[in-house]
C-alpha cells in the first residue's frame, strides 16, 4: 500500500489569508478549573471575601491586602481520570505542577498595608481522554461533505466542486466564482479528493453503520499574575492584578466509521499555542468595624488572546482490498477575546477557629469574540509590527446561538479544632455553557469553518465539584493537602444533523438527511494537591 500525501491547494491559501477560530474549539480554551493552593481548593475556592490566600490574586486581588506577613508557597499534585480508556499518549493519571507564588507586605500605617504579589498557577489542565461510540444507520461524515457539494453554493451552506489547475477538487463559492468558499473545510478537501468521487467518476457517498472516536487532550493554560493591594484602616481593601497567560494545547484523535464494504479512519492532530493578558480589579469591605464580616466584589476583563493553531489530518479509506491515504496540514494565527467576568463574595470568621465563605461569579460565554487577522502596521520608531483584527461576525453569531451565560457558585468552610490544624470542606456548581440542542454548523461562511479538520462536538453539562482539605502549621511553615472530585456529563455527536434538506439532482431536487447518533460521555476527574508554604 502506497501513501500519497496531498496538501491544501495554493489557491486556498491565497483566498484565506485571514484567520479565525470555530465556536467549539474556542470554548475549549475558555473557562477555568478550580486550582491553586491546597487551602483554596479545599475550601472550594470560596475565599474571594476572606482573602489572605495567594490564589485570590487571579479572582479578587483585594484579598492580597489581608496578608500581614510576607510568604511564599508551592503546590503540585496528581490529576486522575476515573472513566474512559487510555489512548495514544494520553494517560489517566498525570503529575501536575500547579502553583508557585508569594506576597511581600509593607506597612504604611498603624492599620494599613501595601502588599505586592506574584503567582503562577495552572488555570486549565487539558489532560483528558475522550472515548465515544454509536450507530449511524446509513449516515456518515463523508455524506455531510457530499451534501455540501450537492448544494453547490456558499449562500446555502455548500460549495461548488470543480478542478483546480493541479487537477484537485476544490469547493468554490458558486458555479461562476473562482474564489474558494469559506464553507469548504479541510475535512471536505480530504473526502472530495479521495472518497466521494468513485472509480467511475460519479459523485457518491459511503453509508456508515457505526462510529468510534478516541481523543487524547493534553496541555495547560498557565497564568502569571502580578498584583498590588492595600487596605485603608483595616476596613476597605483594594486590589489590581495584571495577568499574562500562555496556552499549550494538543489533541490527537482517531475517528472511525464502518461501511458495508470497508471503512474510513480520520486521524487528526491539533495544536494551539499562544499568549494573552487580562486585568482584574477587586474590593473587600468590612461594613461594621466591630465585625469580621466581609463583602467582596470584583471584575475581570476579557483575556485578549493572540494564538496559533496547526493541524495534520489524514484520511485512510479502505474499500474491499483497495486503500487510499490522503493527508492535509495547515497552520495559522488568530485572535480570541473571552467574556468579562463579574463576582460577588461573602466571608465571615468566628473567633480563630471557624471561617465561612461564599462566592458567585457570572461569565457570558455567548460573548466570546472570534477575531480575523486582517492587516496591521509597522512602527519604525520602535521597530515593531502591530497586527490588527476585526470580528468574525458569522462565527460570532453562531457562538451566541450555541453558548450561554455561566453561573458559578462556590461554598467553603474551614474549622480549626486546635490552633495549628485546619479541616476544610468545599463545593462548586458551574452551570452549563452549551445550549442543550446546539451543534457545530459546517455550513457557516466563516474562516473558522474553512480551517476545520474535525466535525465532532460535545455539549457538556453542569460541573459539580466536591473538595476536602487539611492543613498543619509548624512555626513559620505550613503544609496543606486537598482532594477534589469533579463530575461532568456531556452529549457527544460525530457530526451535525442535516434533516430533509433539498439538494439538486439533475433537473429536479431530492430530500437528503444525515442524522448523527449522539453518545453520552463523562469528564469525571480527581485531583490530589499538596502545598508547602513559609511565612517570613
Amino acid at each position: 500500500m502506497k501513501s500519497k500525501y496531498i496538501f491544501f491547494a495554493v489557491s486556498l491559501f491565497a483566498a484565506l489569508s485571514a484567520n479565525a477560530q470555530e465556536t467549539y474549539e474556542n470554548a475549549k480554551l475558555a473557562g477555568e478549573d478550580l486550582n491553586g493552593t491546597a487551602r483554596y481548593v479545599g475550601m472550594g475556592g470560596a475565599m474571594e471575601a476572606l482573602g489572605a490566600d495567594i490564589s485570590t490574586i487571579g479572582s479578587n486581588p483585594a484579598g492580597i491586602g489581608l496578608f500581614r506577613h510576607s510568604n511564599v508557597s508551592l503546590s503540585a499534585g496528581l490529576l486522575m481520570q476515573s472513566d474512559g480508556k487510555e489512548f495514544s499518549n494520553g494517560k489517566k493519571t498525570n503529575l501536575s505542577f500547579d502553583q508557585i507564588g508569594g506576597v511581600y507586605t509593607t506597612r504604611t500605617g498603624q492599620k494599613s498595608f501595601l502588599n505586592f504579589g506574584f503567582n503562577y498557577h495552572k488555570s486549565k489542565n487539558f489532560d483528558y481522554i475522550l472515548n465515544a461510540a454509536g450507530s449511524l444507520n446509513g449516515s456518515s461524515q463523508n455524506k455531510q461533505s457530499y451534501i455540501k457539494g450537492m448544494l453547490g453554493d456558499q449562500k446555502v451552506g455548500g460549495f461548488n466542486v470543480d478542478k483546480n489547475k493541479d487537477g484537485q477538487n476544490i469547493g468554490y463559492v458558486d458555479a461562476k466564482s473562482s474564489d474558494v468558499a469559506y464553507t469548504w473545510s479541510q475535512i471536505d478537501y480530504l473526502y472530495w479528493n479521495k472518497l466521494i468521487p468513485g472509480s467511475t467518476g460519479i459523485y457518491n457517498y459511503e453509508r456508515a453503520t457505526g462510529y468510534t472516536l478516541d481523543r487524547a487532550h493534553t496541555g495547560y493554560i498557565g497564568n502569571y499574575d502580578f498584583a498590588v493591594s492595600g487596605n485603608i484602616n483595616d476596613r476597605v481593601y483594594l486590589g489590581l492584578t495584571f495577568g499574562m497567560k500562555d496556552i499549550h494545547y494538543k489533541g490527537y484523535s482517531e475517528y472511525r466509521e464502518n461501511f458495508n464494504n470497508g471503512g474510513a479512519v480520520v486521524r487528526d492532530e491539533r495544536k494551539v499555542t499562544g499568549s494573552g493578558f487580562d486585568i482584574t480589579a477587586g474590593v473587600i469591605v468590612r461594613p461594621v468595624a466591630e465585625s469580621p464580616f466581609r463583602i467582596g466584589a470584583y471584575v475581570k476583563s476579557p483575556t485578549w488572546y493572540d494564538l496559533t493553531t496547526s493541524n495534520v489530518t489524514g484520511l485512510v479509506y479502505a474499500q474491499g482490498t483497495t486503500s487510499k491515504n490522503a493527508y492535509v496540514s495547515n497552520s495559522y494565527n488568530f485572535k480570541m477575546w473571552t467574556p468579562w467576568k463579574f463576582g460577588l463574595s461573602l466571608g465571615h470568621t468566628i473567633g480563630n477557629y471557624l471561617a465561612l465563605g461564599a462566592t458567585y461569579e457570572y461569565e457570558n460565554y455567548a460573548d466570546i469574540n472570534s477575531r480575523v487577522n486582517d492587516g496591521g502596521y509597522y512602527d519604525y520608531y520602535y521597530n515593531e509590527y502591530y497586527e490588527s483584527s476585526s470580528p468574525d461576525n458569522v462565527m460570532n453569531a453562531h457562538t451566541k446561538e450555541a453558548l450561554k451565560g455561566v453561573s458559578t457558585l462556590k461554598l467553603g468552610v474551614e474549622y480549626k479544632p486546635v490552633s495549628n490544624v485546619a479541616l476544610r470542606l468545599g463545593y462548586n456548581y458551574v452551570s452549563p455553557k452549551y445550549v442543550s440542542d446546539a451543534q457545530k454548523d459546517p455550513g457557516l461562511a466563516s474562516l473558522g469553518t474553512s480551517y476545520a479538520s474535525t466535525t465532532d462536538y460535545t455539549n457538556w453539562g453542569a460541573i459539580n465539584r466536591f473538595t476536602l482539605g487539611v492543613g498543619y502549621q509548624v512555626k513559620k511553615f505550613n503544609i496543606d493537602l486537598a482532594y477534589q472530585y469533579s463530575a461532568q456529563n456531556g452529549s457527544f455527536a460525530p457530526f451535525s444533523n442535516i434533516r430533509d434538506i433539498s439538494v439538486p439532482s439533475g433537473t429536479t431536487s431530492v430530500k437528503e438527511s444525515n442524522i448523527a447518533t449522539s453518545a453520552d460521555v463523562k469528564n469525571n476527574r480527581s485531583q490530589l494537591l499538596l502545598t508547602l508554604g513559609y511565612r517570613f
